[in-house]
């Protein structure tokens, strides 16, 4: 069973956008503080009345946060 929960960060256009890799949650957010919000409130309402067993989760599992972050020459 899982203790972690991982979730890709990425920059869009706009907004920053978190997508879970172990389940299918995707939120967005104009700052980072908002998005990290968000995305503990997706998964928190995605799981809400499920048996973690069935995702093969455990109930004190933790959400690490991976930053995709575009190379510094990158910059237009």
């Amino acid at each position: 069973m899982k203790r972690i929960v991982q979730v890709k960060i990425y920059k869009g256009e706009k907004y920053y956008v978190a997508e879970c890799i172990d389940l299918p949650v995707v939120t967005q957010g104009i700052t980072l503080d908002e998005l990290v919000e968000n995305i503990k409130e997706a998964i928190s309402l995605h799981l809400e009345g499920e048996d973690l067993t069935e995702w093969d989760i455990f109930p004190d599992f933790s959400i690490l946060l991976n930053i995709e972050l575009e190379p510094s020459y990158a910059k237009t």
